[in-house]
């Protein structure tokens, strides 16, 4: 549901192809690092309106998308 924004914004951080980036891609290896996950985070606020308080890990794009998913109700 959120997959293209996220995507977007990975792309814009790390100038890789939005065309490679996919659900099971892993942040560490699309060279997305912890502090590239807050701001990506706060990004990702701004683009989709909602508040992202992460309480666990999450290493996919996927595992973000299906995070943000399981807190809008």
């Amino acid at each position: 549901m959120y997959f293209d924004a996220i995507a977007r914004i990975v792309s814009e951080r790390t100038g890789c192809d939005i065309a490679d980036i996919r659900p099971e891609s892993k942040f560490a290896e699309l060279g997305i690092d912890s502090l590239d996950t807050v701001e990506l985070l706060m990004n990702l606020e701004d683009e989709i309106g909602i508040e992202i308080e992460l309480d666990r890990k999450v290493e996919t794009i996927n595992d973000l998308d299906q995070f943000i998913q399981s807190r809008q109700g």
